[in-house]
């Protein structure tokens, strides 16, 4: 208990970056995880071959891997200063974005195929028909495999405070550094987790409720 009343700015700091880097890097992955996805069910070859592309590559490369491209590699070639967050944001992002691209796809893939061909037949786009008729229905069957991938997320977020940035694996590597009981560390820790992944269940939970149907 004295660790965490002792070090209690530190876990809370550590709470608020892992509570910070979640959020940003879930926003991204679904914003691009929703893209790659209508690339992959798009009419033209090429949009299907670079979502193809994208979620292979991704999904079969170590998450490790891609933070030391991220932190290595890209401030040279792209972002040079980006702060650790910032380049945190984009391993966890891009990593994400393929596993919410392949739950997104399976969720399209469960409305009818004469939802897109009525749609069509009244003259809408490809892209209208995707955002206006398909992927509202297809957001109810979406969201369990959603809340998993963002529950996951949360725990590989701990990957960020090995390359510096602020969150509760870099405040409990640092309380280990100084000779605190690593049982107790890991207690709180742990209990940190557990808040932020029951939140999100919740949330999940409770979207289900609203947008489930009736039956």
């Amino acid at each position: 208990m004295n660790v965490l009343l002792d070090y209690l700015p530190e876990f809370r700091d550590g709470f608020l970056g892992t509570l910070a880097i979640t959020a940003s890097s879930a926003l991204l992955a679904l914003v691009l995880g929703v893209l790659i996805a209508g690339f992959r069910v798009s009419p033209i070859p090429p949009l299907r071959a670079f979502g193809t592309a994208w979620v292979t590559v991704l999904r079969n490369t170590p998450l490790t891997l891609l933070f030391l491209v991220a932190f290595f590699v890209v401030p040279q070639v792209l972002f040079q200063g980006a702060s650790p967050y910032v380049l945190a944001t984009l391993a966890l992002g891009f990593y994400t974005s393929s596993f919410v691209c392949e739950a997104v796809r399976s969720g399209i893939n469960t409305v009818p195929l004469g939802q897109a061909e009525a749609a069509r037949s009244l003259g809408m786009t490809f892209s209208q028909t995707l955002s206006q008729i398909v992927l509202p229905q297809a957001t109810r069957t979406v969201l369990p495999p959603l809340s998993s991938i963002f529950i996951a997320l949360t725990k590989n977020s701990a990957i960020a405070g090995a390359f510096g940035y602020g969150e509760l694996f870099n405040v409990s590597k640092l309380l280990n550094d100084k000779g605190y009981a690593i049982a107790w560390i890991f207690l709180w820790t742990a209990l940190a987790y557990l808040i932020i992944t029951f939140a999100i269940s919740a949330v999940f939970r409770l979207l289900e409720r609203r947008m489930g149907v009736a039956r």
